[in-house]
């Protein structure tokens, strides 16, 4: 089947004046590790700059702390952990209670590997009936399920592979992926039923259907963390009840666009992830949605 290209950016919903947070939301994000505590804290900060209105952190217990002293504006939730400070497989539990009260969930950010993580991650993706976004290390351990993906998740279905992450989920050497990346992330999406968000210069997104390539963003961007913003960017506008394909399409440019504002004021060299936060604000403001 042809995949047609969209070359319009969808729209973020209007934000009326008598709004509340609970017209805008609910993020989850199940994140971080010890040493990784960023991650979570990135995401976070990427789904408060996307207009969640209320953004939860799920994270280890032991980097609750960390995590919850650096930014007021989101919650937080302990997790129980392993030996080396990951996520514990007993975590399961509370996270889908926790996910009831959630219109989007994100997991992946900063988690580490171990066995409990991919069989967190499989449960997570085959079970969770609520919207997800599935980016780094969950990617990771999805990849390395035996049985693959199944054909048909319960829920939507975002995943943000740069392409070794692609190359593990699918079986193919990146070379290959590089030489053909709309295609191939194309093929995936319609055999798997979700989006494909295939990062690198000129991302693509996919829903197998429909595609798009992404125009912005620079090389002061490859830099750890960045990734990290972009999940919580995107599952902050699917908790805002913006479709799959267009959470992704929208949340890449504005993505992007903040890391070009903040190439111009900082030089790319100088930039790192933790900046991307603060443009993207700006990038609301560039693209007429503040």
């Amino acid at each position: 089947m042809p995949v047609s290209m969209v070359l319009t950016l969808p729209k973020l919903p209007s934000r009326p004046d008598d709004s509340h947070k609970g017209s805008f939301g609910n993020a989850l994000i199940v994140a971080g590790s010890r040493g990784m505590s960023g991650a979570a804290v990135l995401a976070g900060l990427g789904a408060l700059r996307g207009g969640a209105g209320l953004t939860t952190l799920a994270i280890p217990v032991g980097v609750q702390s960390i995590v919850a002293g650096y930014e007021p504006s989101y919650l937080t939730v302990g997790l129980p952990e392993d030996a080396s400070g990951r996520i514990a497989l007993a975590a399961s539990t509370e996270i889908f209670e926790r996910a009831q009260q959630a219109t989007a969930v994100a997991i992946g950010p900063g988690w580490g590997k171990s066995g409990e993580l991919v069989e967190l991650a499989r449960v997570l993706y085959t079970q969770l009936d609520k919207p997800l976004i599935v980016d780094a290390d969950a990617l990771n351990a999805l990849a390395s399920l035996p049985e693959g993906l199944p054909a048909t998740p319960p829920a939507p279905r975002i995943l943000t592979p740069h392409p070794g992450e692609f190359s593990r989920l699918t079986g193919r050497d990146t070379a290959e992926i590089q030489a053909d990346r709309e295609s191939l992330a194309a093929a995936f999406a319609s055999e798997h039923n979700l989006v494909v968000v295939l990062k690198g210069q000129g991302t693509v997104i996919t829903d197998g259907q429909q595609a798009a390539i992404n125009t912005t963003g620079n090389s002061g961007m490859a830099t750890g963390g960045t990734g990290d913003v972009l999940t919580g960017l995107v599952v902050a506008l699917l908790a805002q009840g913006v479709t799959p394909f267009d959470a992704a399409h929208l949340s890449v440019h504005v993505h992007g666009l903040a890391g070009d504002l903040a190439a111009t004021e900082l030089g790319k060299p100088g930039m790192t992830a933790s900046d991307l936060p603060t443009y993207l604000g700006r990038a609301w403001r560039h693209l007429g949605s503040g």
